[in-house]
């Protein structure tokens, strides 16, 4: 027994392996393969490949390119439970759609630009109009497909005939048709990009002669944005909180230092002027200056010399000199002057002088734009917490609140960091009061039932532990004990034919001391009590003549 016990830990090496029997072998390779067939089995059901979508809602056509490819590709597929997507290991879909792409797939069933390239030679005019207005609504309807929340589109054009009259002339209209995402939808600004996209990829196409609609029918393109219409501009409106934002960012910001982090509320209402006004003002100053520039000058002078003697009778009136011209009210009557004589004689011609001066007129343009945005009026609160104390032996903070002087600085600080303007109206409002504390919100316990990521870990936990005891089993119930029979079995096989030899041996030499038949007999009694079956193989084997 004792030397059963101390074989059966030998190891197990090739010569033992080459000492057993034929059947012996076979069993022993059935039921190692067999262990590795189900530790195998059992390990990759723990791995439990998963399978991610490659592609959706693919057509027939480009569905059977896509299987083929991936047959050839030796990329394992399944289909989903509706037969709506491919299905391919999720370690492998980026590659895979990579190396699909490459080859042009999944051409989809929108026609684009590429019908062109394939256009029959002798093709009519109406037939290559088609063509484009076919292959512009598939290369719309695939850039609006980039988006994240549109699952499929289609875009209708209605390109109207170009007349060479203009009160016949028709514009252009389009309408384009949207498969969301369950649980999805559009932003309004989404919506407008859609809507310009397509205005401006088509001659003559405006805005508001584009019309969206969802997979429910419901139209969500508006002709117009309502926030204009109503006189809301987002970009105003958005102008208006940065702006807001960004003021109550600034006293906070120059606030916190002094006050301490979390100690200071601030809250600003702006008033802000978006009218853009255009004014210009031509004015012109009543009464010129004395030194004002002389624009133009014109001068006229007229004069003639004397008069001669008069050509009258001769005589002493005639040759006295003429009078000097007066007002006719105030010429006095010469005594003695007959008016014949004053008939014959000849006044002489007035000197006449014309002047004309043109000043330069004092003349202003002013040509004012008013600044978009300008800010009409500011109006800020700020509220400032008190001070806190050093805790003190019982840990107690007291409070208490900002003195005179350091509110007076707060006061300046906050007008510097507003801009602070009196003669705009600007208002400002700082307070000093004790904030009440935040109470925390304390999260609700999770039951370890319910804690999903411990869940998860669990199950991946428990797929280890159960391969492993599998592993375990094997080795102690199957593939240990048969090992360690093997090794007893080939070593008594190799006991009894190194006692056979021996006995030849003896028989052989005739000074050898012969053994006694029934010492012999006793040791064979033995030996087939403690391992009945070694005994068979190795009668078995002296019957069958290998020995």
């Amino acid at each position: 027994m004792a030397s059963t016990a101390q074989t059966a830990t030998l190891p197990f090496s090739l010569e033992t392996l080459n000492q057993l029997t034929p059947n012996q072998k076979v069993g022993g390779l059935a039921a190692i393969a067999f262990a590795i067939a189900l530790l195998t089995g059992i390990w990759m059901w723990s791995k439990n490949i998963e399978y991610s979508v490659l592609f959706s809602n693919v057509s027939d056509r480009d569905g059977g390119q896509i299987v083929a490819t991936l047959q050839q590709m030796n990329v394992p597929y399944k289909f989903s439970e509706g037969g709506g997507a491919i299905l391919v290991p999720a370690t492998r879909v980026h590659d895979t759609r990579l190396r699909l792409a490459s080859q042009g797939l999944p051409k989809g069933g929108l026609v684009g630009f590429e019908v062109m390239e394939t256009q029959k030679l002798g093709a009519s005019q109406f037939l290559e109009q088609v063509n484009y207005q076919r292959a512009l609504e598939g290369e719309l309807a695939r850039s609006i497909q980039t988006l994240q929340a549109v699952q499929a589109a289609r875009v209708h054009l209605a390109i109207p005939k170009q007349s060479a009259f203009l009160r016949d002339e028709q514009k252009p209209t389009a309408s384009v048709v949207l498969s969301l995402y369950p649980g999805r939808a559009l932003e309004s600004a989404q919506v407008a990009g859609i809507v310009h996209l397509v205005a401006s990829s088509v001659s003559q196409l405006t805005p508001n002669n584009v019309s969206v609609i969802d997979q429910n029918g419901t139209l969500v393109s508006k002709n117009g944005d309502p926030a204009r219409d109503n006189g809301l501009d987002p970009a105003q409106l958005k102008y208006l909180s940065d702006l807001e934002q960004t003021t109550t960012r600034r006293i906070e910001a120059i606030l916190e230092p002094i006050v301490g982090a979390g100690n200071v509320r601030a809250q600003v209402a702006a008033d802000i002027d978006f009218s853009q006004v255009e004014q210009m003002a031509e004015t012109y100053v009543p009464n010129p200056a004395t030194n004002a520039a002389i624009r133009s000058q014109q001068t006229s002078e007229t004069s003639n010399a004397a008069a001669g003697a008069a050509l009258g009778v001769p005589g002493a009136l005639s040759n006295q000199p003429p009078v000097p011209a007066i007002a006719p009210i105030t010429s006095p009557s010469v005594a003695g002057q007959s008016n014949a004589a004053g008939a014959g004689a000849e006044s002489p011609q007035v000197q006449s002088r014309n002047a004309t001066i043109n000043y330069e007129l004092d003349k202003t343009i002013r040509h004012t734009r008013s600044s978009f945005g300008a800010i009409k009026r500011l109006s800020v609160a700020v509220v400032v917490n008190h001070k806190k104390s050093a805790p003190d032996s019982e840990g107690k903070v007291k409070t208490t609140p900002l003195s005179a002087a350091e509110m007076q600085q707060v006061n300046e600080l906050v007008r510097e960091a507003m801009g602070y303007n009196q003669e705009r109206g600007d208002t400002l409002n700082v307070a000093n009061v004790s904030f009440n504390p935040v109470e925390k919100e304390t999260l609700a316990e999770i039951p370890l039932w319910q804690n999903v990521g411990l869940l998860a870990m669990a199950r991946e936990s428990v797929k280890y532990v159960l391969v492993a005891i599998v592993a375990l089993l094997l080795w102690n119930k199957m593939l240990n004990p048969l090992f360690r029979a093997w090794t007893r079995a080939a070593e008594e096989r190799r006991k009894m034919l190194e006692l056979a030899n021996q006995e030849r041996a003896l028989e052989q030499s005739a000074s050898a001391p012969r053994r006694k038949y029934d010492a012999k007999l006793a040791d064979a009694r033995d030996l087939a009590k403690q391992d009945p079956k070694v005994v068979a193989d190795v009668i078995k084997g002296w019957v069958s003549g290998n020995e």
